[in-house]
């Protein structure tokens, strides 16, 4: 099954801020108290996370919500 565009989009942009940080995957999934597995399906647009889930991501990156469900162009 494809991944939807929206998906891959979010991942693509937790991926992108995650690495700014210099943060390997482990490291990043250890911060946010999360599978490393699951950061890797997020990342690749197979996991679909919750609300909550976004919003740990999203503290653990110090940025908004918003921030990673943002469109870019």
């Amino acid at each position: 099954m494809p991944v939807p565009t929206h998906r891959a989009a979010f991942g693509a942009r937790v991926r992108e801020l995650r690495v700014e940080r210099g943060w390997s995957q482990e490291d990043f999934a250890h911060r946010a108290d999360l599978d490393r597995t699951y950061v890797s399906g997020i990342e690749r647009g197979r996991r679909n996370p919750t609300l909550d889930i976004i919003y740990r991501l999203a503290g653990t990156l110090d940025v908004s919500a918003a921030d990673l469900l943002a469109e870019r162009a």
